[in-house]
């Protein structure tokens, strides 16, 4: 049925079957079309708001909503966009706050299991939910603009900034960093908090905006080409599983130390005891500051494969206290990367994924076990299929809610090299 509506868009009344990637609800038309709505959630009926309009699909925002699911919330923080309101003065950074946490949880399941079956050609995969996170004050690596000096997040689809009194997924120690800090001439910044070590830094871009920033007392400042300009050196530290990291300003980590733990215990709980007989070689693939190859490579022979610089240098820090027994860290794109002989394998990826060509060199190393730690439910799906293809089987998917009150998944999955 349709409507006429405002001089934006018509509106569709729109029966929501199900979440998607991306956050969105899908449902059909009454003509057949796929409609894909921002805002909605699976077994609603909702009134939609057309932003773009295709052959053969719609996609645009709920704005009203006449069956409600029982797992809709009113949004905890008072700058998310909410049903109905202004769409263009709302922050876009949680596409979610309108899903009750643990239901947010079995969608994000549902989606991965719909990409491993649809994508990865995987008819039952198995996939379980991993243990619950807080749902706030948990992000301890926050990017924000800057606009006449003031931090704020960006507005949905836009690169126009919301200012912000608060925010509800922020950790403390970075809020205060927001809230409180000033950056004259700067465009962007990027705070990285130590939570379980109380140290911060923030990364401001451009370079010369750093000499002026104004920040809490005890927060590094480094400039985007990393010339340090307050505080003693140009990185933090974490503690995940119990194992110090240094991270510098310019390497990946993860956002979250709770999270960091939850992966690393669930990557240890795939491996199925790989790694219980001492003197394993184990490949950290797309290895970052050592997160892997650290926490789970005592009594081991452990190399790192990582392409950043920074990471690389933070790295070769981290694995000398590692407890491995011996260690070696590559700077290489793991594409590039000419392989060795391993007994196992960990690969955690950019959300683009492994593709064919790091498929290819992991499963050259011979390695009867990988573990892939995956951002991205495509890419899961695509390199699943290629894996299944090089001759490994899938096991348990395990998915981590690293993103609360996001749709962003994370997902842990076991592949078993095959007897031929």
């Amino acid at each position: 049925m349709t409507t006429k509506g405002d001089s934006f868009s018509d509106l569709y009344t729109v029966a929501a079957e199900r979440m998607v990637a991306g956050g969105a609800a899908l449902g059909r038309l009454g003509d057949g079309r796929v409609a894909i709505a921002d805002g909605a959630i699976a077994g609603e009926t909702i009134e939609l708001s057309v932003t773009k309009a295709a052959k053969r699909h719609v996609e645009g925002r709920a704005v009203s909503v006449d069956v409600p699911s029982k797992h809709r919330v009113d949004p905890p923080c008072a700058h998310a966009h909410a049903l109905g309101g202004r769409h263009d003065l709302s922050c876009g950074g949680c596409d979610w706050q309108h899903i009750e946490p643990s239901a947010a949880s079995a969608f994000r399941r549902d989606i991965v299991v719909d990409s491993l079956r649809r994508i990865g050609k995987v008819a039952e995969p198995e996939v379980v939910v991993g243990p619950e996170l807080d749902a706030s004050n948990y992000r301890t690596i926050v990017r924000a603009g800057v606009a006449d000096g003031r931090a704020g997040f960006r507005r949905p689809g836009s690169h126009d900034l919301a200012s912000v009194d608060s925010c509800l997924v922020a950790h403390p120690l970075a809020e205060d960093i927001v809230l409180n800090g000033r950056f004259p001439g700067a465009s962007e910044i990027e705070i990285t908090v130590g939570a379980r070590t109380q140290e911060r830094l923030v990364l401001v871009t451009p370079s010369p905006a750093a000499a002026d920033a104004q920040v809490p007392d005890g927060v590094i400042v480094v400039a985007q080409n990393g010339t340090l300009h307050q505080g003693p050196q140009g990185y933090v530290h974490e503690v995940i599983d119990g194992h110090r990291y240094r991270i510098s300003a310019d390497s990946f980590f993860q956002c979250r130390p709770d999270g960091a733990d939850v992966l690393v215990d669930t990557v240890r709980t795939a491996l199925g005891g790989a790694l219980d007989v001492p003197g394993q070689r184990l490949l950290d693939a797309y290895g970052g500051v050592g997160l892997f190859g650290v926490a789970l490579g005592a009594g081991h022979h452990v190399v790192n494969v990582e392409a950043n610089p920074s990471s690389i240098a933070d790295a070769k820090v981290n694995m000398a206290e590692s407890g491995a027994a011996s260690y070696e860290v590559v700077r290489s794109n793991v594409e590039d990367w000419t392989p060795e002989p391993f007994d196992v394998v960990v690969a955690d990826p950019a959300r683009r994924g492994l593709d064919q060509a790091g498929v290819d060199v992991l499963a050259a190393t011979g390695a009867s076990t990988l573990v892939l730690v995956s951002c991205d439910p495509a890419s899961l799906g695509r390199d699943a299929r290629m894996l299944i293809e090089a001759g490994f089987e899938l096991g348990q998917v395990t998915t981590v809610d690293l993103f609360s009150q996001t749709s962003h998944v994370e997902a842990v999955s076991t592949f078993r090299r095959m007897k031929s």
